[in-house]
């Protein structure tokens, strides 16, 4: 097995996304509520994942945006910034273009209407389900929330049950929990990006 030596790596990785020949550019931040994979294309951010499996990651990355698939942390700096400004409590909103390739119909019309949620505030399933005209849809809506390919971002910690419980997060409860809290202004998340 040949090891290529880390600053040889870091330039054929410059050069390839200068170049413009690559598909998808990732990275995996470690953030307050675990290590993130952040995925760019040329059109915006395409995926934040939790837990993230690079292999199986990187694999449906190229099935949906093309087969060049590179980790090319520069290319992410952006949204590593914007979410480090958010979990310390000074963002609100996100300035990211977005990728939403592949989301069509009632999902991006679930998606669009997510982005709208505020910071700091709730919604339910059952309301976005209404307000994108199929008021008996709140299950879609569960299902479209868990497959939301840009959590934080697009603010699907955002949207409780209509009991007002917690339920169902692509993240895990606690993880949605923790968002909702530092959006509340409770105690913050232990920040630490040394």
């Amino acid at each position: 097995m040949t090891v290529v030596p880390n600053a040889l790596d870091r330039r054929f990785r410059q050069a390839a996304a200068e170049a413009c020949l690559v598909d998808v550019s990732f990275d995996v931040a470690d953030t307050p509520v675990g290590p993130l994979l952040l995925a760019v294309t040329e059109r915006g951010l395409c995926r934040i994942s939790f837990d993230p499996e690079p292999d199986r990651e990187t694999e449906q990355l190229a099935r949906l945006f093309g087969v060049r698939v590179l980790k090319a942390p520069r290319e992410v700096d952006r949204v590593r910034r914007e979410l480090e400004e958010y979990f310390e409590g000074r963002r609100r909103e996100f300035d990211l273009p977005l990728d939403l390739r592949g989301r069509e119909g009632f999902s991006r019309a679930i998606l669009d209407r997510l982005a709208q949620v505020p910071y700091g505030e709730v919604t339910t399933y059952k309301s976005l389900a209404v307000e994108a005209g199929n008021p008996r849809a709140a299950r879609a809506v569960g299902t479209i929330m868990n497959r939301n390919p840009i959590p934080i971002v697009l603010p699907c910690h955002r949207v409780i049950g209509s009991s007002g419980s917690l339920v169902g997060y692509g993240g895990g409860l606690e993880r949605k929990r923790l968002l909702l809290d530092l959006e509340a202004g409770r105690p913050a998340l232990d920040v630490d990006y040394s």
